[in-house]
């Protein structure tokens, strides 16, 4: 059942046409993924659905008593307003219920004993049970603590950019509304969150609308998706695995189609050179015919890329950290870190926000100093760093005009020589395009240009922070190809779990408090086996947590196989703190002998990972040591 329908909706951005009379409904409990080429209008159509922005032709159906709740790429919170006024804002009866509660809750705790204050909690209850809101309430309550906001009474003019992204995403979840519309909602989230986010949506009770560049979220959260392409918008049943599917489809129908247009084109321009006299009206429908032909435009040339530039040569020396710390404001975010990035390296760098990824690239770059330790680059290093907060670019310069100013012409790794214009057609610039004002580009389609500028300084390192917020599905497909080709080193920070598969083989982790560990395999292989490891963990945790009295009432034994091997276990990890000991040694003295380092630092993941898996062992049968010896006292 159809519960909002857009009919002939037209809007224009200077000459460019974002919507050209397009027509859709959406369903009831529908989730919609809308995609497209950054600039062709996504942001623009959710906020015209939301009322934010005008259009110049069309109409929106709706009830009387429809609503639409919309989440910026960018968080529009009030400054002055505290978290909790933020979150249950709205004039909505429920709303209104749980804010007032939850801050009469909030000033009870201040001074439990205020007769006053207990009298307004009651009253604020009792409204409660009015509006029918408590498992609205618990709902609320769980979409905050999953989204890490407990500081209801702070105001938001205090809380950093990522905490304001959740409080606006909070705000959105928990408006009892018909349509939710979301602008790229994981940017800026842990992936942990984003996993949350997939299962909350899929028991949305209302419909959405979403614009996202993760593509995994894409696949398992929508339902339908919507393609945004030069002002005509194509729709598709089912999630983006099945609308690739059904886009090659119609491209190899449309890519027919232009072959047959060329070919009769090419016949009747042939025709008119012969010079064939147009006196009759057969030969002036023919000529017509054929100017008619050549002013019809053929499908759109995606944009692929295959070649890699990369003519700078890269030595077997790259860059070695050895025992590198770092801390900020107190809060240790690297400790004695060793690590030897060798040539064709793919590594990925994941962790919760704030734990110091960001941090190690601009180390690894040379824009920040370690603590302790040292970082040593080699002398044929050409780094192309792409940052989070890229550089303001010039909005008065062309296109064109800002990509030469790094260079007219690369070379690829194979010798070609290949001009800014062609590269920027690789990326998505039309030659047309290429002569706009930067000023007039979308954001999207600034960083996709800022992202060409690094490619085409020749680097053979490449650090990509975060290369997917903002960048739509199509740059990151090109990107990703790319990267395949490309000779040199690729080290990235992301939260994109289907960007990391594609284009990393192995992870540097951040666990937090300075611990980084590695981790021999790809992003999907790394959550499946955290996933498998939970349940073995569990209840050791418990068992620790809870060691007390209870544990004395039930003593435990060893088995004769757990006696011999708590006998024996620390000679075990002595022995293998001494042979890592030894192998960093050694890695040390390889100098430039690099196929025995690489075989080296092989050997001490290997040793690092048994030394792991021993501390482990340890300490679960030092607990059963204790508990049997309590027991028996």
């Amino acid at each position: 059942m159809s519960i909002f329908r857009v009919e002939n909706l037209h809007k224009t951005y200077g000459e460019k046409v974002l919507f050209n009379h397009i027509t859709f409904s959406v369903g009831d409990k529908e989730r919609i993924g809308l995609i497209g080429v950054n600039g062709t209008g996504k942001s623009s159509l959710l906020k015209v659905l939301a009322g934010i922005e005008g259009k110049e032709a069309g109409e929106m159906y709706h009830a009387n008593n429809f609503k639409i709740e919309y989440l910026p790429q960018e968080p529009e919170l009030k400054e002055g307003l505290t978290v909790l006024d933020q979150v249950y804002f709205g004039d909505a009866p429920i709303m209104k219920a749980m804010r007032g509660y939850e801050t009469a809750l909030l000033e009870l705790e201040k001074d439990p004993a205020d007769e006053g204050k207990q009298k307004k909690l009651a009253k604020m209850q009792q409204k409660m049970d009015e509006e029918e809101a408590w498992e609205a309430n618990t709902i609320a309550k769980t979409i905050l603590t999953k989204l890490g906001i407990t500081e209801f009474s702070k105001q938001v003019k205090y809380l950093s950019g990522g905490q304001k992204k959740r409080v606006a995403i909070a705000k959105a979840l928990i408006q009892p509304v018909d349509l939710l519309l979301l602008d790229e909602p994981t940017n800026h989230l842990d992936n942990e969150t984003i996993e949350w986010l997939e299962q909350h949506l899929a028991q949305y009770r209302g419909a959405l609308m979403l614009i996202t560049h993760d593509r995994y979220f894409l696949n398992r959260v929508t339902n339908r998706i919507f393609e945004l392409d030069q002002g005509e918008l194509y729709q598709y049943e089912g999630n983006y695995e099945l609308f690739l599917e059904k886009k090659a489809e119609r491209e190899e129908v449309a890519e027919q189609r232009e072959a047959k247009r060329q070919n009769l084109l090419r016949r009747e321009l042939a025709w008119l050179k012969r010079g064939a006299k147009a006196r009759t009206t057969k030969q002036k429908a023919r000529i017509q015919r054929a100017e008619k032909l050549q002013d019809e435009k053929g499908p759109a040339e995606k944009g692929e890329v295959d070649f890699a530039i990369g003519s700078v040569r890269l030595g077997k020396k790259v860059i070695e950290l050895e025992e590198v710390s770092k801390a900020y404001e107190g809060k240790q975010l690297i400790r004695n870190l060793n690590y030897l990035i060798v040539p064709g390296e793919r590594l990925g760098i994941i962790g919760p926000n704030g734990t110091g990824k960001s941090t190690l690239l601009n180390i690894l770059a040379g824009r920040a100093e370690p603590d302790s330790g040292y970082v040593e680059t080699g002398e044929t290093v050409k780094i192309g760093y792409y940052t989070q907060d890229h550089e303001d670019l010039d909005g008065s310069l062309k296109v064109i005009e800002y990509i030469k100013a790094v260079a007219e012409v690369v070379q690829t790794a194979d010798g070609r020589v290949i001009t800014a214009e062609q590269m920027l057609e690789r990326f998505m610039f039309p030659r047309p395009v290429q002569w706009t004002h930067i000023h007039r580009l979308s954001g999207g389609e600034r960083r996709r240009l800022y992202l060409l500028k690094v490619l085409m300084g020749e680097p053979n390192v490449l650090f990509l922070d975060e290369p997917t917020n903002d960048l739509d599905t199509q740059t990151l497909s090109v990107l990703e190809d790319y990267l395949d080709q490309f000779p040199g080193v690729v080290i990235t920070v992301s939260h994109d779990r289907y960007f990391l598969d594609r284009v990393v083989d192995h992870l540097l982790v951040f666990e937090g408090r300075g611990n980084v560990s590695r981790y021999q395999g790809s992003y999907s292989e790394f959550m499946e086996e955290t996933k498998q490891q939970i349940p073995v963990k569990a209840p050791k945790s418990e068992s620790s947590a809870s060691h007390g009295k209870q544990e004395k009432s039930k003593p435990k034994k060893l088995s004769y196989k757990d006696q011999k091997e708590w006998e024996g276990i620390e000679d075990r990890i002595a022995a293998l703190e001494e042979r890592k000991e030894r192998l960093e040694k050694e890695i040390m003295e390889s100098g430039s002998d690099l196929d025995k380092a690489r075989d080296l630092y092989e050997e001490q993941n290997k040793v690092e990972g048994e030394l792991e898996q021993a501390m482990e062992r340890w300490e679960e049968l030092s607990l059963l040591v204790e508990e049997m010896e309590a027991g028996n006292n």
